[in-house]
Parts: C-alpha cells; structure tokens; sequence
C-alpha cells in the first residue's frame, strides 16, 4: 500500500535571540526526520519532552514553516506552500491538541464549533451542516441537544470528545493526535482512546499519534517511532518496539514503564544525565553522552561519527552497535 504521508529529511530550526555576550544560536528542535504513514493506519510517535514531537505535528498541518526537507501529502508536496496554498489540503489534515479546556472558542455554542469549518471549506448546505454536526455529535458519544451548550458545561473528557468531532467536520484523512489524552483521567482516557479506534475503522482515518504513555501508544499504534533530539532513532511495528527494542534509547525507554511482572535481576535502565541542548547537539551521535552501551563500541565512534541506519524487515534504527551486542534491559 503506498503512503499517505511521506516526511524525509524534515528539518524545523528556530533562531535564538542573542544574549549577553554569547553568540546567535539556533534551536535544532527538528533536525532530518523520516517518517511513512499508510492509509487507515496509526503510527505512534514517542520520546521526552523537547525532542520535537509536537514541532513535527504543527509543521504537518501548516503551523509552522519547514526549514528544509520534504512533506507529502498523497504525492502533493507541502513544503514551502503559503497560505492560499496549504487551504485545499487543510480539510484534508486535521489536529486534536492536548488541553482540551485551550483548544475550544469559549464563545461558541458546540454547533458554531462543529459548523464553522464546514462552512469555511464550502461543504454542504447550512441545514445539512447542522444535522452532519448533530449526527458527529452521537458518533463521539455524546447527546445531540448538547448541542446548543458552551465549552465551559462540560467536562474534559466530553471537551476532547467535541475537539475530535470537529477534526472530523472535514472528513479528513490524517488526524494528528498531539497528546489528547494527557490532561484526561485514567478512565476518561479508555474511553476515549475507543472512540479513537471505532471512528478510524468508520472513517478510514490515519493517525499520527503523539504521546509519553507508551502503554497508550502500545494499546493504539500498529508501528512506532522514537524520537531522540529531533531525530527518529527507531522506527518498527509495535510488537517489536516493544517486545525486542533495539536502540538503547528505545531500550530505556520501555524498562522505565512500570511493570510488576519485571524480573529483579533486570532493573530498568538508568540513564545519565539530562538531554543535551538542541541548540549544541553533540558530534557523532546525539544519544552517546547517555547512552549505557556506549562502551561496547570500539574506538570512541559512537563521538565522532554518524551511526549507521541499520534494517531488520520492517524495523530501522541508528546506532553504531552490532545488532545482538546490546545489554539486556
């Protein structure tokens, strides 16, 4: 199947104001990133916080220029569009955001809020918009004749509910997912990572999913990227993520999730120090400041050079170690 989306080598720089007697400095929050995604898929996209996962997410819908490299929408090349360009494809690609209470006009009754973009992108008539509205009303779960109360009535779950349905106005085919569940109770999220999965199989709808809750990711995603400093540094199926990371990053990543079941002879895998500042990121490899394998690599290379993009099937990583050579997490 091809892809709908295709990213490569998508870079996101933003300068930094001088300050005192240091000199300019660009902020590298997303530094030559690759990514594929197909049609009625989900691709979960992790890492901490600063590695440039919400930048990739507002570079995608036209939020934010590109600095350089290339975005794909169904063959259509986004990159360097303005505004007049980008509007045919906004309908096309939609967003939820995180903080469901933010992402709402306080002003607008829930029918103006689901109405607006249809009117905007010229589709339907106004009757038929109201009943289009009421009827994506019922598909997220909630009662048509809410339809006329503010976002200030309802509860955050019920709030996220209302963001979704207006990304759907516009039969999109890539939502973007920045976070949507974060700010939501442990029970509210359930039910509305369900509502995620009933509407994509309804709608035919791809998603690009961006969280820190791997379990989250795990229970959604069909494949996963991690991202460490504004580049992929593993991307596979989720059942590999997993349940044989390969990269070290990935590696700790998933021994830091909670898990009972976790044999006391392989604790999780403690990792040194902060990130390093995307306005200076290290030579050779980002990761290897960090990285508890590093040692196994001859020749300091993990500090001088570029790792190598390694491939086992559908996996990719980047690392310098010998596959089958990394310690256990």
């Amino acid at each position: 199947m091809s892809a709908l989306l295709e990213i490569r080598d998508l870079a996101v720089h933003f300068p930094r104001p001088r300050r005192w007697r240091e000199p300019p400095a660009v902020v590298r929050a997303v530094d030559g990133v690759d990514l594929d995604l197909r049609r009625g898929e989900s691709l979960g996209l992790v890492g901490e916080s600063g590695s440039g996962k919400s930048t990739i997410a507002r570079t995608l819908v036209g939020l934010q220029r590109a600095t350089a490299g290339s975005i794909r929408l169904d063959g259509s090349e986004l990159t360097g569009l303005d505004a007049r360009g980008w509007f045919p494809f906004r309908r096309r690609v939609q967003m939820v955001f995180q903080d469901p209470y933010g992402s709402l006009d306080p002003r607008q009754t829930v029918l103006s809020i689901l109405t607006e973009p249809m009117e905007i992108h010229a589709l339907r008539k106004p009757r038929e918009r109201r009943l289009h509205a009421l009827e994506l009303l019922e598909a997220v779960g909630l009662n048509p004749h809410y339809a006329n109360r503010y976002p200030h009535e309802f509860s955050g779950g019920q709030r996220q509910r209302i963001a979704i349905a207006r990304a759907l106005t516009v039969h999109p085919e890539l939502v973007i997912c920045d976070e949507p569940v974060s700010a939501l109770d442990v029970s509210v999220q359930a039910q509305v990572l369900n509502l995620l999965r009933e509407l994509q199989e309804r709608y035919d709808i791809a998603y690009l999913f961006i969280s820190h809750d791997l379990a989250v990711v795990r229970s959604l995603c069909q494949r996963v990227s991690v991202l460490y400093l504004g580049r992929v540094v593993e991307s596979a199926p989720r059942d590999e993520i997993f349940e044989a990371p390969r990269h070290p990053y990935t590696q700790a990543l998933i021994a830091a999730v909670p898990d009972p079941t976790r044999a006391a002879a392989h604790p999780p895998v403690l990792l040194e120090g902060e990130p390093p500042s995307p306005t200076r990121p290290p030579p050779g490899c980002r990761f290897h400041p960090r990285c508890p394998a590093r040692a196994l690599v001859p020749d300091d290379r993990c500090a001088r050079e570029e790792p190598p993009l390694r491939t086992d099937g559908a996996a990719r990583w980047t690392c310098h170690l010998e596959p089958g050579s990394a310690p256990e997490a």
